[in-house]
């Protein structure tokens, strides 16, 4: 025993007795390890000190750095560490707990723990109460690098872990707060977490952490928010916690404007509910919020002016991270006094952008654009559109666009002067902005005539045009969509049609994407609605791509694309055009197709054949009585299916063959050749006549004497080579001008063959039988007329004996043609004189149909009232007759009668 003396306060000293060590236990021993090793070791040692001394060494070292923290997971650091998570010392756990969180950083060591079950369970057993502040801190960091991936997400909401996150939002520690807060954001993004987070009371503690000193704490508390305020319950949940009204005032005070975004993002997905809007509506939540937005005063405070109050803090980190968010906190002194009726501070752009589709997305519900429109959310609108930044000018666009698709806004849009910004953006450089601004006129001018002449008004016209050749395809789909609208203003369309707006959009039309593609489509079938249109399409080669999208997979596409060949094939040139570039082939399979059929293809190809009645008869093998058969009629022959319906040209340019003639409708009197065409064929024969050839160069007969006569004679050298350049020349210009005749004569346009015959015919019937009394008498009439100039009557059972190829066969040979007009044709059967019956009768403006059958065969039919005239005697309906061109001309076989079945047989 050792005694030893102290000196005390009062000088004296006492004796103190220290008794030594007992001998069993080790004396006290000064380690020092530059190991990382060794202090692993220490891990496993018995002692609680020198486990909580290693742990805290190991948490100085793994802070430095990632190579760090590899190095401990590869000495299994880890699995010593867990462990001490448990302990009953509350410094060894608080130090394991610090290790362990800063190791989490790394990806190797959380693919570590994730393999540990009782991990993540140890780290949520930490959040208790009862625990210090510095483990919960800690904790809630490794929580947060854990819940990086998704399975570690649902280990932590198995465990319970959201509720002690949530209490950790109320500790008086910054750096608890930031962690846990920035845990729950993470875990968020899991749809379970969302539908927790309300029953373990967590939104209420977001929202006051929107009053923190420290940024990083609201910027965290926003995008939880944000990603708690997707799910519908939650958002209900903050309705009733007045978190619509808490978000406005944060963007009412203009020193936190870089979390405002944040703020409008959070905003916008509770103004989806039509809830919100009535809420936001009786507090005038949303008008404070457009007076934010469009810089100016709020209604509250219009006769105050103001500002907010600073305060808010930099930046911080987690003392983790050695960056503690208490060092950023500023001083009151920095805190600057807003000053009574100080000049507003405008909100960010991204704000402004933010703001404008947030409204687009509550629009996009009916009932929302009603509450939307009676806050006067276009004025605010509007106003963004004038904003310089081209992301705010296509929010607002992108905004207007889909409220516009309530009827009142539409008007109160052109009431408060919104076109015309649109209309100048039209011609903006970004294209973003372009396209936004065509789709709100789109909108606009749907079903309002006032809004389509408003936009012609500021030349909107000559810009929606010009945004047709655009690049981006979106713009140019709601430019057509636009001028379609306003096509149904006569005055609009013909403004537009004036400025060649359907060539324009032929360009268009070649697009791959099928929106352009559907849209141009239904504009052209807009615009083609006069001849003059249809005209410059048809002769600028927009009929060929509009029957390329009829082979379109895209249903739209070949609705529109039908219709607007409906629309062209009105007239013949445009229906014959069609038929010549194999339309009326693909609208034939799209018929007969059990998926691509549509009505709009049945209209066009009723239409087309209309419009071009020798397809019609070549096809369906009927005219009605409705069908006037004119000049330049032919009648090919049944057409085959699948086979391509041919024009007369083509016809006319084939080779002599021996299958059915076609058979021409032309009674229009040839013309006479023009005096000066023939002047000039006249001297180019004569010239022909006189042409001789020396050597092998032609030469003109006076020529060639001038030549030998001069080759008798002596000339200089110099002169000869003159005349001879002279002679050169004359020849060249006389082989250029035949050159040029011969072109000329090539190019001529086609004219059909004339049929004087026919000329002759129409002379006598309009002269004998159109007079005749009633409708009757001209039908027999000219029943007999045709009879007479086609062979007459032919006994029944004799037509097989009745020679009629032969004659047509020396016509075809005599015209070096397969095409004969139907006048030429002396001895004809069914076939030629049901053709002839139904040209006659047309111009003499008697109905008949004109029906084809097999083997040559044909007929008329005609509707005939009762013949009896005899006063007070019942009247029928008309009924229908089959004319008897053959056998007893002239007579009227009732159609529902076996005379009338047999005729149409053999």
């Amino acid at each position: 025993m050792r005694t030893q003396f102290i000196k005390t306060d009062m000088g004296k000293k006492v004796k103190k007795d220290e008794k030594p060590p007992p001998d069993d236990v080790f004396d006290p021993l000064l380690v020092e390890s530059r190991q990382a090793g060794t202090v692993v070791l220490m891990l496993s040692s018995p002692e609680e000190d020198v486990q909580a001394k290693a742990c805290e060494a190991i948490y100085k070292y793994v802070d430095k750095c990632d190579e760090n923290k590899k190095q401990l997971l590869d000495l299994n650091a880890i699995e010593a560490l867990l462990p001490l998570l448990q302990s009953e010392d509350r410094i060894v756990r608080r130090n394991a707990c610090m290790a362990v969180s800063v190791m989490t950083a790394h990806p190797e060591v959380r693919k570590k723990l994730r393999k540990n079950e009782e991990a993540i369970p140890a780290m949520i057993t930490l959040l208790a109460p009862e625990e210090d502040t510095v483990v919960h801190e800690f904790c809630a960091l490794g929580l947060s690098q854990m819940a990086i991936e998704f399975s570690s997400k649902a280990v932590i909401f198995e465990n319970n872990g959201i509720e002690p996150l949530v209490k950790c939002l109320s500790s008086s520690d910054p750096d608890v707060q930031k962690n846990a807060i920035e845990t729950l954001a993470q875990l968020l993004l899991d749809y379970q977490t969302r539908a927790a987070i309300k029953d373990a009371d967590g939104l209420s503690p977001m929202l006051e952490l929107l009053k923190s000193e420290f940024s990083i704490i609201q910027k965290l508390a926003l995008l939880a928010l944000d990603r708690a305020s997707q799910d519908a319950d939650n958002r209900g949940a903050l309705r009733e916690l007045e978190a619509m009204s808490k978000l406005v005032d944060f963007v009412a005070h203009p020193e936190w404007n870089d979390l405002h975004v944040m703020a409008v993002m959070v905003l916008a997905n509770l103004l989806e509910d039509h809830e919100s809007l009535e809420l936001v509506k009786e507090t005038g939540t949303l008008k404070r919020l457009v007076a934010l937005i469009t810089d100016q005063p709020p209604p509250e405070e219009e006769a105050k002016g103001g500002g907010g109050k600073g305060g808010k803090a930099e930046k911080g980190g987690s003392r983790a991270a050695k960056k503690s968010a208490k060092d950023g906190k500023k001083s009151s002194e920095e805190k600057e006094e807003s000053i009574p009726g100080e000049a507003i501070i405008p909100t960010l752009p991204d704000v402004k952008m933010c703001a404008a589709k947030a409204i687009a997305r509550s629009a996009r519900s009916a009932e929302n654009r009603k509450i939307l429109h009676e806050q006067e959310a276009e004025k605010m609108l509007i106003h963004l559109l004038a904003h310089e930044s081209t992301e705010v000018q296509t929010a607002a666009a992108q905004a207007l666009g889909i409220m516009s698709e309530n009827l009142l806004t539409k008007d109160s849009i052109r009431e408060w002067e919104g076109v015309q910004p649109l209309v100048k953006l039209l011609n903006s450089d970004n294209g973003d902005v372009k396209e936004a601004a065509s789709l709100a006129l789109a909108n606009l001018t749907a079903n309002n005539s006032t809004n389509c002449h408003d936009i012609s008004n500021f030349n909107g016209i000559d810009a929606l045009i010009h945004t047709l050749a655009d690049a981006r395809e979106e713009a140019v789909a709601n430019a057509a969509c636009c001028l379609t609208n306003m096509a149904t203003e006569e005055a609009l369309r013909s403004d537009a049609q004036n400025k060649h707006i359907v060539v324009k959009l032929i360009e268009p039309l070649k697009s791959k994407n099928t929106n352009v593609q559907s849209k141009c489509s239904l504009a052209v079938a807009a615009y083609v609605c006069d001849a003059d249109s249809r005209a410059d399409f048809r002769n600028n080669g927009g009929i060929e791509y509009l029957i390329t999208l009829l082979h379109s997979g895209n249903d739209e596409v070949r609705r529109n694309s039908s219709w607007a060949i409906a629309v062209c094939a009105v007239d013949e040139q445009t229906a014959s055009e069609v038929c010549k570039l194999g339309g009326m082939s693909v609208l034939q399979e799209i018929q007969v197709s059990g998926t691509r059929r549509n009505p709009f293809a049945d209209v066009a190809l009723q239409n087309l054949l209309n419009s071009n009645l020798s397809a019609k008869y070549s096809l369906t093998g009927a005219l009605s009585s409705t069908n006037i058969i004119l000049d330049g009629f032919y009648d090919a022959g049944q057409m085959r299916p699948g086979s391509q319906f041919l024009s007369l040209e083509d016809y006319c340019k084939q080779e002599l063959h021996d299958k059915r003639p076609v058979l021409l409708v032309n009674a229009k009197p040839e013309s006479a050749p023009k005096e000066s065409q023939s002047n000039a064929d006249a001297e180019m024969a004569k010239d022909s006549s006189k042409r001789v050839y020396l050597g092998n160069r032609p030469v003109l007969e006076g020529k060639l004497r001038r030549i030998r006569k001069g080759s008798g004679e002596r000339k200089s050298k110099a002169q000869k080579e003159k005349e001879e350049k002279q002679r050169e020349e004359e020849i060249q210009a006389q082989l250029q001008r035949e050159a040029e005749n011969q072109s000329t004569t090539d190019n001529k346009p086609f004219e059909m063959p004339c049929d004087s015959n026919l000329c002759q015919y129409l002379e006598e019937i309009t002269e004998k039988i159109q007079p005749l009394q009633t409708t009757r008498e001209q039908v027999v009439a000219l029943a007999q007329y045709v009879s007479d100039h086609m062979g007459g009557p032919i006994e029944k059972g004799e037509l097989a004996n009745f020679s009629w190829e032969l004659p047509i066969s020396q016509i075809r040979y005599e015209m070096k043609s397969n095409v004969v007009p139907i006048g030429k044709i002396k001895t004809g059967i069914h076939i030629h004189r049901a053709l002839l019956f139904k040209v006659l009768a047309d111009r003499i403006a008697v109905g008949c149909t004109l029906n084809r059958g097999e083997y040559n065969l044909a007929w008329n039919e005609v509707m005939l009232p009762d013949s009896d005239d005899t006063p007070g005697a019942p009247k029928f309906p008309p009924r229908t007759f089959v004319i008897d061109l053959v056998h007893c001309p002239g007579k009227l076989l009732r159609a529902d009668s076996a005379d009338a079945a047999q005729y149409q047989q053999l």
